[in-house]
């Protein structure tokens, strides 16, 4: 594999360049304003153009255009034709296309499979702009209007669809996304450094089919194919599951058995004697680390997997077993009669390599050519700072690990304070107000292991579940003092931090929690517990629901201190795999004892790749050995019951009481219907917009322990006597909800920065 060179070590730029323009060229008139007759790479994107490093085909086009590469940018093209994508002509080196920051999929439809009305990285949130699966479609595209010219597939679409995978929109296991857009080449992960090396070797006159030794790299090979005769092929089978037994040889056979074979032939042959030879430590480990780097693991193949979710599961598994670039190696997989060969991820940036990335002249705003038209993603995003990347959770319902990897990449302190100092000087309509300092998680900056060669030795799939490792840094000193140095930036009026936070390390170090809660909060602080059920949190790897209790305690009691009103804004998901109708009830139950009437919630939706979506489809939990009597993991997939778990987190809206009442009755919970103070939902009511059916009205007022709510309402001793099973929170008055008289802006769709979710 490639060695980790520098970023930026790389040849000087063309002195027949002409300056750097303010933005990269997207048309023709643009670039011949730069005196280009061609360009070198052209980057086509789902996305709209905006010359920020939070989207990623500006930071991709600023990289190569600061190695000397003359880069053009296709934003949003009409893909029904190839005509839209010869606009800037035929590309020297290179197409390089992408979905854009989001997986189009997930932007294009809820985690009902309804489609989005809008889509907040189009001018003026417009939706439909792209096609479903826009890597494979747009790919396509390129290489009809240009058949001899390389096509490179890459992002978070590409990423996740780098082998064989479950499609949860077409409920299916689809192939690699590699030979279904006929790419050449796709690069996974934090490409930069891959990307870099690429260009320059396809500048020089190599052909692409010859580049087969760049980490985080993929590619299709006739099947077989190894890069040299020193490769072995290891089958992951044998991992999880025995494989065939031989017989044991006869110890007494001192000859052959045929009587009449010659006495020459029947006799043992010599022995051969090899002389001992003592290896070192040292030496032996480098034998078994080359071997190690030479071995390719095969995956069972995409006509397997499609048709054995056991087998599925087993890949899942191994393929998240093989994701630390410290160990992990190259993996094959079978897709007819070729190969689809996956290099092992990129090894990180370091901290001057994601300085060079951020630090380069980007215009911070939309492409002019979009007028007025507002980007709602550039809204939410253009106040806000980017100070790492990755994540080391290892949250089975997220993907940013499969994409961004384990290990924390932080930038130095002087380039975040740069960028702010950008942010105040250059991005229009600032008023003193960073909207958010943080990443994928907001307090994993520059957290590691304690030491190098057990970070690059482990094969745990998180660093803080079932519990935090012993070898994990979690001092949060030096995002203190970012967080302290950037509030006393000149012009600057207030920092917040809304990317999610990771309570349980937070609560490591009190401090941290202190000076978040005291100057970066702005009321309304949002973390992620996802359930309160440990059977559920065990399939998703999340910490148990006493991590949340200790951090409400901190947050309060650092609050009061403060003088400041402040509320935690806890997010759970609905019908995760392993989810059962009792586990929603009880969070409902445990939502309600705390007085939490929550406004946005979320369905799980199976995202590629991700190990619970492996759960999903195959019912088989991959974080443990996986076998044909392995454990069965239950998961909602009706509508019906996917409705009824997100109504659960809901239980005030009066529109999802008939089906709350249907399934509490069906639980034999009906004691939890009624009027009174202990009750989940009310009794049906005539005001209920609509009313019900006369059979909806009958299987809510049936069933064990289930009062006639029709009939003329019992004495409050007599309801208590009827009712079976008692409200296991206590009673207490009915008090208005803290987050009652706090105004939410309305539901946007999802927004993802440089592949930030909620911890």
């Amino acid at each position: 594999m490639n060695s980790p060179t520098n970023l930026f070590a790389t040849v000087p730029k063309r002195s027949s360049r002409a300056p750097a323009a303010p933005f990269l060229p997207m048309s023709r008139a643009e670039m011949d304003a730069l005196g280009w007759d061609s360009c070198d790479v052209i980057l086509v994107t789902g996305d709209a153009y905006i010359d920020h490093p939070s989207f990623g085909m500006a930071l991709v086009g600023r990289l190569l255009e600061a190695q000397g590469f003359r880069v053009g940018i296709i934003a949003q093209p009409d893909w029904l034709s190839a005509e839209a994508f010869r606009v800037l002509g035929k590309p020297n080196l290179y197409f390089g296309v992408t979905a854009g920051n989001m997986d189009s999929m997930v932007n294009r439809y809820t985690a009902d499979r309804k489609i989005r009305s809008d889509d907040a990285y189009t001018p003026n949130g417009e939706p439909n702009k792209r096609p479903d699966r826009t890597v494979t479609v747009y790919a396509q595209r390129a290489r009809e209007a240009f058949p001899d010219v390389p096509v490179i597939i890459g992002s978070i679409e590409a990423s996740l669809r780098r082998i064989a995978h479950y499609d949860y929109w077409s409920d299916k296991v689809r192939r690699s996304v590699l030979p279904d857009s006929k790419a050449d080449m796709l690069l996974f992960g934090n490409a930069e450094r891959a990307l870099v090396d690429l260009t320059h070797r396809l500048a020089s006159g190599e052909n692409i089919k010859d580049i087969r030794n760049l980490r985080g790299t993929a590619f299709m090979v006739p099947q077989g194919w190894l890069p040299g005769d020193d490769w072995g092929v290891h089958n992951s089978t044998r991992v999880d599951v025995p494989g065939k037994v031989d017989a044991h040889h006869d110890p007494y056979a001192m000859a052959q058995e045929d009587k009449s074979a010659c006495a020459t032939d029947n006799a043992q042959p010599k022995e051969v004697v090899k002389p001992i030879r003592i290896m070192s430590r040292e030496e032996r480990l480098a034998m078994a680390k080359e071997k190690h780097d030479k071995t390719v693991v095969r995956l069972p193949s995409y006509e397997t997997v499609s048709t054995d979710p056991v087998m599925y599961a087993h890949t899942s598994r191994v393929f998240h077993l093989e994701s630390n670039p410290g160990n992990a190696r190259a993996m094959v997989q079978a897709h007819g009669e070729r190969d689809v060969w996956l290099n092992p991820p990129p090894l990180p940036l370091a901290m001057d390599e994601m300085d060079g990335v951020y630090d380069m002249n980007y215009a911070r705003a939309p492409h002019p050519s979009y007028g007025k038209a507002k980007i709602p993603a550039w809204d939410m995003i253009r106040f806000s700072v980017n100070i790492m990347r990755g994540c080391f959770g290892g949250c089975t319902f997220c993907s940013i690990t499969e994409h961004e990897g384990r290990i924390i990449q932080s930038r130095s302190e002087p380039s975040i304070l740069r960028e702010i100092e950008h942010i105040r000087d250059k991005t229009k309509g600032f008023t003193g107000t960073i909207s958010d300092m943080g990443g994928p998680t907001a307090n994993m900056y520059r957290l590691a292991c304690k030491d190098k060669a057990i970070e690059e030795s482990c094969r745990r799939l998180s660093c803080v579940y079932p519990t935090i490792c012993v070898n994990l840094g979690t001092d949060h000193s030096k995002l203190i003092s970012l967080y302290r140095k950037a509030r006393a930036i000149p012009g600057i009026k207030k920092v917040l931090i809304s990317s999610g936070l990771r309570y349980d390390l937070a609560v490591r170090s009190p401090e941290y929690v202190k000076e978040l809660v005291t100057h970066h909060v702005g009321g309304l602080l949002k973390i992620a517990p996802e359930h309160t059920e440990e059977g559920t949190l065990s399939k998703m790897m999340k910490p148990g629901i006493g991590a949340y209790d200790e951090f409400k305690e901190m947050f309060d009691r650092f609050s009061l201190e403060a003088g400041k009103k402040q509320y935690l804004i806890p997010y759970f998901i609905a019908a995760h795999p392993g989810t059962t109708d009792e586990d929603m009830l009880n969070l409902a139950l445990w939502l309600k004892k705390n007085n939490f009437k929550l406004d946005q919630v979320q369905t799980f939706m199976p995202t590629p790749m991700a190990m619970a979506t492996t759960m999903y489809y195959s019912r088989k939990n991959p974080l443990k050995k996986v076998t044909a009597d392995s454990e069965i993991v239950e998961t909602a997939k009706s509508g019906k019951v996917r409705r009824s778990h997100k109504a659960f987190l809901r239980y005030q809206d009066p529109a999802n009481w008939p089906i709350l009442r249907e399934t509490l009755v069906k639980m034999g919970r009906g004691d939890l219907i009624g009027n009174g103070d202990r009750h989940l939902v009310p009794s049906w009511q005539a005001s209920e917009d609509g009313g019900l059916a006369a059979g909806e009205r009958k299987r809510q007022t049936s069933g064990a322990g289930t009062l006639d709510k029709f009939a003329a309402a019992p004495k409050r001793k007599t309801e208590r006597a009827l009712a079976p099973t008692p409200f296991i929170a206590p009673e207490s008055k009915v008090r208005p909800s803290i987050l009652a008289t706090i105004k939410t802006k309305p539901k946007a769709a999802p927004v993802a920065k440089a592949g930030a979710r909620r911890k």
